[in-house]
């Protein structure tokens, strides 16, 4: 079925089949992450739980590759493997009850999976990439991505791989595939996606060297029944979302109460700096996720007009410098020796208004780690 609905002159993205990968063994012990927000918000109460983070990686084919008939085996082998040491990653979101006035919800890692879509490309990988303007809007196509559901979240996946017959990732006719990564911006950050697939990643490699001795995973092709029937529209079904213009700064301060309020002036100034150097103002609010440990995430809305008549601390933007997406990690490799020939990253959103995304590391080189996109 077709998804894409770029030119009538190009190739449509054809997904085929659907499935869930969970982690190969039960997740213990089961450490909640909460996400906290205000119920007198009114614009985290219309987006506060949208926006994802997304990544795709272009790989171009090796003939070791081309011929292993077992690879998408090995894929969902491997894949169910990692997950075990990012349980998060497979768990769905839970409404918990609150006193206070703001509403509790939790990402538990009950091992429900994450989804995986089979999908073909039929274009050679080295013409996608010479792609201009095709390029941009079909690129949004290689990830696939649906909102949570505000009403039952619990239902909603938290991530999403988008892959192949060929070999469980996007497979472009005759010469490349790719992965592509969707993950709610509630559960992970930029550096926990990349975490996860260097994981994902050495796991695989690990599993292909040893299979001299195991010649094939639990999991291959010639273990199903084949169903020429396209999946269900309702399983297929995406959420459009706009590819926004973001931008990484690091934030380095030493001795500082990090506390919220610090973090929304931070916040700020990062905002006023993206503006200016993408010569861009069209905000009026944003939505700022503030990861304040493993175990919460806080999600406030915020309007600049809130910010007209307070004096900002200038000062710190000494302490911020810029950042490319780059910083954020590896060029993983799925195979060894082939690392990808290109690597895109952003910051997905349904809405006209922006995300900031505030990352403390204090185990990093810098403090935090600060993402705003802009629409």
């Amino acid at each position: 079925m077709a998804v894409c609905d770029a030119s009538e002159s190009l190739p449509k993205l054809q997904i085929e089949a659907v499935m869930s990968v969970r982690p190969v063994k039960v997740s213990e012990p089961r450490r909640v992450r909460r996400v906290l927000m205000s119920d007198t918000d009114s614009i985290v109460k219309t987006k506060g739980i949208h926006g994802c983070y997304q990544i795709v990686l272009y790989y171009e084919s090796l003939k070791e590759e081309e011929g292993d008939k077992f690879l998408a085996g090995w894929i969902v082998e491997s894949l169910g493997s990692a997950l075990v040491e990012h349980p998060l990653l497979s768990g769905r979101l839970k409404k918990k009850d609150s006193d206070q006035d703001e509403t509790v919800l939790e990402i538990v890692p009950n091992d429900s999976g994450i989804r995986l879509y089979e999908v073909r490309f039929p274009m050679l990988l080295s013409k996608f990439l010479s792609l201009r303007a095709e390029k941009e809007h079909l690129e949004a196509e290689l990830v696939f991505w649906k909102e949570i559901d505000q009403h039952n979240p619990q239902f909603s996946p938290l991530f999403y791989v988008q892959a192949s017959d060929a070999c469980y990732v996007t497979h472009f006719e005759c010469g490349g595939y790719t992965v592509g990564i969707s993950c709610s911006l509630l559960l992970a950050d930029a550096l926990v996606v990349e975490n996860f697939l260097k994981t994902w990643a050495d796991i695989h490699n690990s599993m292909l060297l040893q299979r001299e001795e195991i010649k094939a995973p639990i999991f291959h092709h010639s273990h199903l029944v084949k169903n020429d029937q396209p999946p269900p529209a309702e399983v297929i079904n995406r959420t459009r979302c706009g590819k926004a213009q973001s931008m990484a700064f690091k934030f380095i301060g030493k001795d500082l109460n990090l506390n919220q309020e610090f973090w929304r002036e931070v916040a700020m100034l990062c905002v006023e700096e993206a503006e200016q150097k993408l010569d861009k103002k069209v905000w009026t609010e944003f939505s700022l996720f503030v990861k304040e440990m493993c175990e919460v995430m806080k999600v406030e809305g915020h309007s600049k007009s809130g910010y007209c008549k307070k004096v900002l601390d200038q000062s710190l933007k000494n302490e911020i410098s810029g950042g490319t997406w780059n910083d954020f990690g590896e060029f993983v490799m799925f195979h060894e020796g082939n690392k990808p020939v290109h690597v895109s990253r952003w910051i997905g959103s349904i809405a006209d208004d922006g995300n900031v995304v505030v990352i403390p590391c204090p185990e990093e080189k810098a403090s935090a780690v600060i993402i705003v996109s802009l629409p």
